[in-house]
């Protein structure tokens, strides 16, 4: 006997939604592992091979520190331990200390002061009258002109960390001004081999001077939806912290490894200089423009992370605009070039990189200082 047949509907199994999430998870997981390996192992070749190599000069050098604490201190560790690779002896002492009575007693070749506004001018006049060189570098050009103004003609030889500066220190009678910008301390700032414990999309480090906040305000919640932190001084009178106190680590100075910890864990780092004009913080009633980078830009670079900087006119001189580093002029721009570089990973990672290899290779310490002494030695 014939059974009848009875049709059925075909019988689908629904997706796996839940695995094909993780897969897709696995495969960003991988790539972005793949990427940060690529970017750290390629930035250990760039460091390790420019290892700058500079002659030891048998010169003596007493070395006169800020005196002034932080956050100038990592600044006088830097030149300090530059100074040991590149000298016979290295003296040290501050402004509070008898400075023409240790100069008279050990004869250095160089009494080299960082900042002078806390050594008086009596003091390095004894110190020439005994015909040792004296040079100053300055360390905040051109915020505090009202007070350089003074100091800087007591010196046989003026470093400034400003362009600008140059003409107005030769008006005042400074016979040898020299532009010599600071530079990376890769004891402090380097890329790090292994991955960073502090990872973002953006940060920003630094005071929340009067520029800053009007700059940032109008981008600051679109910033923060894609991943920016923020860290340092006064944060709070940006008109929306309150929205967003958790991003923002308010009323720190962070030290140097703390900070190179932060620029290499973060895809993107922004700078944003001070205003000469602020006079709420300056001492420049001149108001002379600045326009040299400031010493976080090489810092940044010297990290191995993108930099996004606003434009100054003496930039290009220390790294190639959208080559070794990238520019803004405004915060829609800020804000279209982080996106652009938050979803362009090898864009980002060539720059970082270029940046880096520049550093390592022009602006270091050891390169700083040994401009320094080819210029008082020859």
């Amino acid at each position: 006997m014939l059974r009848k047949r009875v049709k059925t509907a075909a019988f689908r199994v629904p997706p796996d939604l839940g695995a094909d999430a993780r897969n897709r998870g696995r495969a960003a997981g991988l790539q972005d592992g793949y990427d940060e390996g690529y970017l750290r192992g390629r930035a250990d070749v760039i460091v390790n091979r420019h290892r700058a190599s500079f002659p030891l000069r048998n010169i003596r050098v007493l070395y006169v520190a800020s005196g002034k604490g932080y956050p100038y201190s990592p600044i006088d560790e830097a030149v300090i331990t530059t100074l040991r690779t590149l000298t016979a002896e290295v003296i040290l002492t501050d402004p509070h200390q008898p400075v023409a009575t240790l100069a008279d007693q050990h004869r250095p070749d160089l009494v080299l002061a960082l900042d002078g506004m806390e050594l008086r001018a009596e003091e390095v006049a004894a110190v020439r009258a005994m015909g040792i060189r004296t040079a100053v570098w300055l360390t905040d050009d051109p915020y505090y002109t009202d007070i350089t103004v003074h100091l800087a003609p007591h010196y046989d030889y003026v470093f400034t960390l400003e362009l600008n500066c140059i003409s107005f220190y030769q008006q005042i009678g400074c016979a040898n001004v020299h532009y010599l910008p600071f530079g990376a301390f890769t004891e402090h700032y380097k890329p790090v081999r292994t991955m960073s414990a502090i990872r973002r999309e953006i940060s920003f480090i630094g005071s929340a001077y009067w520029n800053r906040v009007n700059f940032l305000s109008p981008i600051i919640g679109s910033l923060m939806e894609r991943g920016l932190g923020i860290n340092g001084i006064w944060w709070d009178r940006l008109p929306e912290y309150a929205q967003y106190a958790d991003r923002i680590e308010l009323g720190k100075w962070m030290g140097p490894r703390e900070t190179a910890e932060v620029y290499s864990g973060s895809k993107i780092v922004i700078n944003l200089h001070r205003s000469h004009e602020d006079d709420t913080v300056n001492n420049n009633a001149i108001r002379l423009h600045a326009d040299s980078p400031n010493p976080r830009t090489f810092e940044i670079a010297a990290s191995g992370t993108l930099q996004l900087i606003d434009q100054r006119a003496d930039l290009a001189r220390f790294y190639t605009p959208g080559v070794e580093i990238e520019t803004y002029e405004s915060p829609q721009e800020l804000l279209e070039k982080v996106d652009f570089y938050l979803t362009h990973e090898k864009e980002r990672r060539d720059i970082a990189l270029r940046a880096l290899e520049r550093t390592y290779s022009e602006h270091t310490y050891a390169h700083r200082i040994n401009e320094m002494f080819t210029v008082i030695f020859g």
